[in-house]
């Protein structure tokens, strides 16, 4: 069987990757960070892929994917907790190893910035800005209100604005 295939409506799966992988790594990156992005966005994909062909053809394929990867974040985050926690630094260590997120990407600033704040404004933030979904389906997400989840946005960005400025940087 041709799990990928056109059935009722939905488009092939690979299209849906296409269409809405880049969205759902960001998502991913905002709640696991960098490092652990990439595993998290595979289990994501690789579950999603299960159940595509059992899938409503009206449902919302973005919204549908955000919440599988937002469940799947949770199961990495649960599973993470339960591992024992990696030392930052021996006592040998000239202090060049970092202990943080790691990673080439010029926006580590950023993300070590998102990281900081509360948790539901991170979440908040990343369903949003990252995920592309509206305030009502991120309110579903999270189970409380429309307006709960539009003040959470805005706190979080203003805090991060706020802190851009403090750094002496110019945000855009």
């Amino acid at each position: 069987m041709n799990q990928s295939a056109p059935r009722d409506g939905l488009p092939p799966f690979e299209r849906v990757v296409e269409r809405h992988g880049v969205a759902v790594l960001r998502l991913c990156r905002a709640l696991v960070g960098t490092q652990e992005a990439d595993d998290v966005w595979q289990d994501a994909f690789l579950a999603a892929l299960r159940a595509y062909g059992g899938l409503d053809p009206s449902a919302n394929l973005e919204a549908w994917l955000v919440r599988i990867a937002r469940n799947k974040a949770v199961d990495h985050l649960r599973a993470a907790g339960r591992r024992p926690d990696p030392v930052e630094a021996l006592e040998y260590d000239d202090g060049a190893h970092s202990g943080g997120r790691g990673g080439a990407d010029e926006d580590t600033g950023v993300w070590d910035e998102v990281a900081r704040l509360p948790e539901k404004q991170r979440k908040v933030i990343a369903y949003r800005y990252l995920g592309g979904l509206t305030y009502a389906q991120i309110a579903d997400i999270m189970g409380g209100s429309t307006d709960s989840a539009r003040r959470a946005s805005a706190d979080g960005i203003a805090k991060l604005r706020s802190t851009e400025l403090n750094a002496g940087r110019n945000p855009k």
